[in-house]
């Protein structure tokens, strides 16, 4: 038996992309995976994709910026389950632009779905760890947040405040739960779809076309981490293209 096998493992932003790719192959390791995105036919094809290839999974439609979704998300887990031992909070969006531009209703954006949907998430399945004894929260960050660079400032903000989150919550854990953020850099996702400006989409989309990984080396990661002991906490992963600066 994996580290994996019998988990039940949330996932947030399950319809495409790094999501998805996890949730695919948490499953092929014997997880128990809940997906949480807000295209119900996406992560509906999902989870029949997954149970024909003998997995389990439950799709639940959830928009991260409603706390009462993140709420139904932890709940099927657990009345489908009877736990949740894993809540990986990979919903992010990134309409970047530059600050001249005065894109304010993409800051909100980000704000609410990049920092606010991660809280929500842990605001649910924070009690639910405390009251199980155990659980594990992995947060998808970026190596915008490492580096940055024009245009990128308030999505590389948004992503430094989860990681200040992350660990700060970390060390309030305490000896039973485990805290990860993995970082990735061009990773081949629809990332790209949310920037509202159309030459920083194309500046992006073409660097992505170069030198993107594929978003199986981001589940990799995030199997990595889930998979150790109980007593062994993965702080903080990165993983970015060879060919990315």
């Amino acid at each position: 038996m994996s580290g994996i096998e019998g988990k039940v493992v949330a996932i947030t932003g399950a319809s495409s992309g790094i999501g998805e790719a996890t949730a695919l192959l948490l499953a092929e390791r014997g997880a128990k995976v809940v997906l949480g995105a807000r295209r119900s036919h996406r992560i509906e094809a999902l989870a029949d994709r997954i149970a024909a290839a003998g997995g389990e999974a439950v799709p639940v439609v959830t928009d991260v910026k409603r706390r009462e979704d993140l709420s139904r998300l932890v709940a099927t887990a657990r009345r489908r389950y009877g736990q949740l031992d894993v809540l990986v909070g990979n919903a992010g969006i990134s309409p970047i632009s530059a600050l001249d531009d005065l894109r304010v209703a993409d800051w909100e954006e980000m704000v609410d779905v990049n920092i606010k949907g991660v809280l929500y998430g842990i605001a649910e399945a924070l009690p639910v760890f405390r009251a199980q004894g155990f659980g594990h929260f992995v947060h998808t960050l970026s190596t915008a947040g490492l580096t940055i660079v024009p245009t990128m400032s308030v999505y590389a903000g948004t992503k430094n405040a989860v990681r200040a989150i992350s660990e700060g919550l970390r060390q309030e854990a305490g000896e039973t739960l485990r805290v990860t953020t993995v970082s990735p850099g061009f990773t081949r996702t629809e990332l790209a779809d949310s920037i509202t400006d159309p030459a920083t989409r194309s500046g992006i989309q073409e660097g992505m076309d170069k030198i993107a990984m594929s978003p199986d080396a981001i589940a990799r990661a995030i199997a990595f981490a889930i998979e150790q002991p109980a007593g062994v906490d993965v702080g903080e992963i990165v993983v970015r293209p060879t060919a990315q600066s």
